[in-house]
């Protein structure tokens, strides 16, 4: 299988992008070693079950809706708080269903159900979803966002995502999603450097 040869090859862990328990479980076999729901396991009941049996992580993301609906006029009264509370009820989801706390990541699934606004708002405020206490992971690479932001086309989008990076660092975030890994390690590396001064 593409996992089981990619896992072979490359040894760093893999994760699957699935809300589908059957889909999980293969991958977790075949030699993936994370599970990344955007559902944050309310899509398939039994994919909480999956994860608590294989012993591995999984990444909960905040998504208002579906993947289909998610865009159509989201709002938030208060989206860092509604954010925060959502992740927490999904965290406790989670270890009810035998998944361990700390191999909980929490994800505010940037672009997921946000608006513009939304989505700055969450970034500003990313220290609030880190005191909640588990490692945040931050995925913002050429979004759409900062191409409103910026007025940009996703091809020109770099520069806006690696300022969210390294503001998502610097607010506490631990893991982060990107596309271009160079320039990303380098940019995160730097502002380490300053963090840590």
């Amino acid at each position: 299988s593409v996992v089981r040869e990619v896992a072979r090859r490359i040894p760093l862990p893999i994760s699957v992008d699935t809300y589908k328990a059957e889909v999980a479980r293969r991958a977790l076999e075949e030699g993936a070693s994370i599970v990344n729901d955007i559902s944050a396991i309310r899509f398939d009941p039994k994919m909480a079950e999956v994860i608590a049996d294989h012993r591995v992580p999984v990444i909960l993301m905040h998504m208002k809706g579906t993947p289909r609906d998610m865009q159509r006029n989201p709002y938030y009264e208060d989206v860092v708080g509604e954010v925060e509370v959502f992740l927490k009820e999904r965290r406790e989801a989670a270890v009810r269903a035998g998944i361990p706390e700390g191999n909980i990541v929490l994800d505010p699934g940037i672009g997921f159900g946000k608006r513009v606004e939304d989505n700055l708002q969450l970034l500003k405020h990313l220290d609030r979803l880190v005191a909640l206490g588990n490692p945040v992971l931050v995925g913002t690479s050429r979004k759409s966002f900062i191409g409103a932001v910026l007025d940009l086309p996703v091809e020109e989008r770099l520069e806006g995502t690696l300022a969210t990076l390294v503001l998502a660092v610097a607010k506490g975030a631990k893991l982060l999603r990107v596309h271009d890994v160079r320039p990303a390690v380098r940019a995160v590396r730097m502002a380490e450097a300053i963090l840590g001064a």
